[in-house]
């Protein structure tokens, strides 16, 4: 069932009509409305408040991930390959992306982002009323959730399309988007942007104020909705990228159930299974009876389409992820954990996948043959949670904590079904790990130089020569984790990360760690609303490095 009368606002970028007879139509109701009344009834619409949207076309083609492989490779090869979708090029080349406006594209994110924030606003209006009548436990665990979902929707919205966030300070400089608290009752509302800071003080705000109202025991199915797994590790995440590490930690042990290492019972174990075909191994990936999964969400996306085409997982990018090599299995040319399960296009000449967002495809009429094309993001996982955690143990100094979850991390991988290949599998070391990272770059841009203390800088932490190379093989694995998510871009933002893309036979484009092509322009159809577009042609404020915290690399736990 879809709830469709929902007045989603100008946010949404609707065109607006001839006004004349706007106010008698809006004082009419359809026979058909969706009546918001019961409890029951706010759930079926809070299942309608996630975004449809995927991210992954968008953060893969911005990121170091994937390569044009109409450009010279490294093995001096070109193509005459088409892409999928004009607006494949733009997002490639950090251009405004304005030939689309259907899946995998910025205003099919920004508008399923919107759509799930204006469901959860409908709800909570509601439960204001609930609460106005002294009914308030009746629907505190509703509110919970549509809290957590407004939260973490505009947390997307902000990683897309805004400029990294500097910290509390430096990012009230910075364009934020608008924070929707109400639902929309009139036309044409000409939304504020406001600072970035203070975007991200209301996500804190309603995310905190959110998770201890989620009961688990309401849902049917927790997996598709923020659980209390989930809530704990999108906390653990927004504090990651907010650098309040401490925090980072606290909400990682909470959804991870222990400040310890994790059983290997929750991490993924889909490297020790056999499977006939990518659709099977899909199938396992996104199944809720794994404990590794601790959110789903269902997309539209024809993600696996550009398989093969002009972009893709190829070069440097597939050498950097799929077919890296690694400290601990530095003698293959790819991690065994893949083997058997990694697909190739054209000989690999054009890329490969691993089939983690396989296609699913929702039939409206087999017959002609057309439908929807689905993809069901795993949005919060261990594998993830454990990574940030590393990363806030490394900041705060508990290296030996930091590097027993990376540990986990890589043992969950050796745990394959291939086991001539786990012969040669070497534990994880801090001397694995100094060898393979320190000081050089073992090839294809693995390692790349970490300016996050010019991004956010920060008064207690720092990056340190003596935790560089740990943070250099987290941020290793998180790449080959994330790997067709389209986080990794996130990764770049926040660390500042410099890369460079080669369009065609000549053309090379280079982001620099203050470039403000780093932030998605608004939809054409939002700014023809009004809203301020996007700030892309100013950089960033550089820091006085003399400004930048140095911490003593005495503080370091050996």
């Amino acid at each position: 069932m879809k709830l469709r009368y929902i007045a989603y606002s100008a946010l949404l970028a609707l065109v607006a009509v001839g006004t004349s007879s706007c106010e008698d139509f809006l004082s009419k109701n359809p026979d058909n409305r969706v009546e918001i009344n019961t409890p029951d009834q706010m759930r079926l619409l809070l299942v309608n408040a996630y975004m449809t949207g995927n991210l992954a076309v968008m953060g893969e083609l911005s990121g170091d991930n994937y390569v044009d492989n109409n450009a010279p490779n490294a093995m001096g090869m070109r193509y005459n390959l088409a892409e999928y979708n004009r607006i494949d090029n733009e997002i490639f080349a950090w251009e405004e992306a304005v030939s689309d406006t259907d899946v995998d594209t910025p205003t099919a994110l920004w508008e399923g982002c919107y759509h799930a924030i204006a469901c959860a606003n409908q709800v909570l209006q509601r439960v204001a009323e609930y609460e106005a009548e002294g009914r308030g436990s009746e629907v505190a665990s509703i509110k919970g959730e549509a809290l957590l979902i407004r939260a973490y929707h505009h947390f997307l919205l902000a990683n897309l399309f805004c400029q990294p966030y500097r910290g509390p300070e430096l990012s009230k400089s910075l364009q934020g988007v608008p924070y929707a608290t109400e639902p929309e009752t009139t036309l044409s509302v000409l939304y504020d942007r406001g600072n970035l800071a203070d975007v991200y003080t209301k996500i804190e705000a309603d995310m905190l104020a959110g998770m201890p109202l989620i009961d688990d025991a309401a849902y049917d199915q927790p997996k598709y909705h923020f659980n209390s797994t989930a809530a704990n590790a999108f906390a653990a995440r927004f504090y990651l990228f907010t650098r309040q590490y401490d925090k980072c930690i606290e909400y990682a042990n909470a959804a991870l159930g222990t400040a310890g290492t994790p059983s290997a019972s929750l991490f993924n174990d889909i490297w020790a299974q056999s499977f006939t075909d990518a659709e099977q191994i899909c199938q396992y990936f996104i199944s809720v009876e794994r404990q590794c999964n601790f959110m789903l969400i269902p997309t539209y996306s024809a993600y696996l389409r550009r398989a093969g085409g002009r972009y893709t997982i190829n070069g440097d990018g597939e050498n950097a992820t799929y077919m890296s090599s690694g400290p601990t299995w530095s003698s293959f040319n790819f991690h065994p954990c893949y083997d058997g399960k990694l697909y190739v296009a054209g000989n690999n000449e054009y890329g490969s996948f691993f089939p983690n967002f396989y296609e699913l495809f929702e039939y409206t009429d087999k017959i002609a043959g057309i439908g929807y094309v689905h993809i069901v993001r795993p949005e919060f996982t261990t594998e993830e949670t454990v990574l940030c955690r590393a990363e806030a143990k490394f900041y705060t100094g508990d290296i030996t904590g930091g590097l027993a979850d990376l540990k986990a991390w890589d043992d969950s991988r050796q745990n394959i079904a291939n086991t001539s290949h786990k012969e040669s599998l070497r534990p994880l070391t801090s001397a694995l790990i100094m060898s393979f990272y320190r000081d050089r770059d073992p090839g294809y841009g693995i390692v790349k130089p970490l300016n996050i203390d010019k991004v956010f800088p920060s008064d207690k932490y720092a990056l340190t020569d003596g935790i560089e190379p740990y943070l250099q093989c987290l941020l290793h694995f998180r790449r080959i984790n994330n790997v067709g998510d389209g986080t990794r871009w996130f990764d770049i933002r926040r660390y500042g990360i410099e890369i460079t893309h080669r369009i065609g036979a000549r053309r090379v484009e280079f982001l620099s760690w203050d470039d403000p092509r780093r932030a998605f322009q608004l939809p054409s159809d939002v700014l023809s609303s009004g809203m301020v577009p996007t700030d892309r042609t100013t950089k960033m404020t550089a820091i006085d490095d003399s400004k930048i915290f140095k911490s003593s690399a005495s503080c370091v736990k050996k």
